[in-house]
């Protein structure tokens, strides 16, 4: 039986990305025409792209479903921004539904600041509950940066709509959390609700940065985001730190040293 329309008409069903059941491309598999086999490998390929992401997807909820979820509210948090000379440390918490699967979730760094965002909105949108954290400049030059991430965590959690029964960590377990959790090295790489996290973190204190931008335009935060790069090191060089610059970080120390400012 061969594909009861033309050529253009199924190059149409390709465009519109819509994805077609088996007994279709059983269909056009015994299709003789040229073209047809050409658009049915599209739309094998496609169908089994879209299968592997699924599993693929499925997988990262390994941790969650070992603890419980969804009966067991599971959230994941992670922060971003310990690295850089200025700005605030940023902490997520999620809590996702691993009956939700969320097309393209991953570690954030794996992702465009413009996945980032369509993907932080989706997981707003689908997520159980969701919270963000901060720790100010002074509370990193207080505290140290690995403290500060901490309390910017806490807050994250302690924010969820959803009290957690387990709290699922990047990198290091939290003192004194006061839940049940399990650290997980480079979680945002193998837990679905870290990755979430991760991304929600991310584009969170990116939307700041961008902001601060308009406050303090000669530093150029709108490109860096208050990360160490040589046009941020040239800025810090002439113009010396501003308030938002973390005075116990060595890049910002030396240019308080070799500038006559505050």
């Amino acid at each position: 039986m061969a594909f009861p329309g033309t050529v253009k008409e199924l190059q149409e069903i390709v465009n519109s990305k819509t994805m077609v059941d088996d007994d279709l491309l059983e269909v056009l598999a015994a299709d003789q025409r040229v073209g047809i086999q050409k658009l049915y490998r599209q739309l094998l390929n496609r169908k089994k792209a879209a299968q592997a992401e699924k599993e693929r997807l499925a997988k990262l909820f390994t941790h969650e479903r070992r603890l419980g979820s969804p009966e067991i509210m599971i959230a994941g948090v992670d922060e971003a921004g310990r690295g850089p000379l200025a700005g605030p440390v940023t902490a997520a918490a999620v809590i996702l539904d691993p009956q939700i699967l969320l097309p393209g979730l991953d570690d954030s760094k794996k992702k465009s600041p413009k996945e980032r965002e369509l993907l932080a909105g989706l997981i707003q949108e689908k997520s159980l509950a969701f919270s963000i954290g901060w720790a100010t400049v002074e509370e990193i030059d207080c505290l140290n940066i690995l403290q500060a991430s901490f309390l910017a965590m806490k807050r994250a959690i302690s924010g969820l709509s959803v009290k957690p029964d387990h709290v699922l960590v990047d990198g290091w377990e939290i003192k004194g959390l006061g839940i049940p959790q399990t650290a997980v090295v480079k979680g945002d790489r193998v837990s679905a609700s870290i990755a979430a996290a991760s991304i929600v973190a991310k584009v969170a204190r990116d939307q700041l940065m961008e902001e601060m931008a308009e406050l303090y335009p000669q530093y150029g935060f709108h490109q860096h985001k208050g990360y160490p790069t040589k046009e941020h090191y040239a800025a810090l060089a002439k113009y010396g730190p501003s308030p938002l610059h973390r005075r116990s970080f060595k890049g910002v120390e030396t240019a308080m040293k070799t500038l006559p400012f505050p």
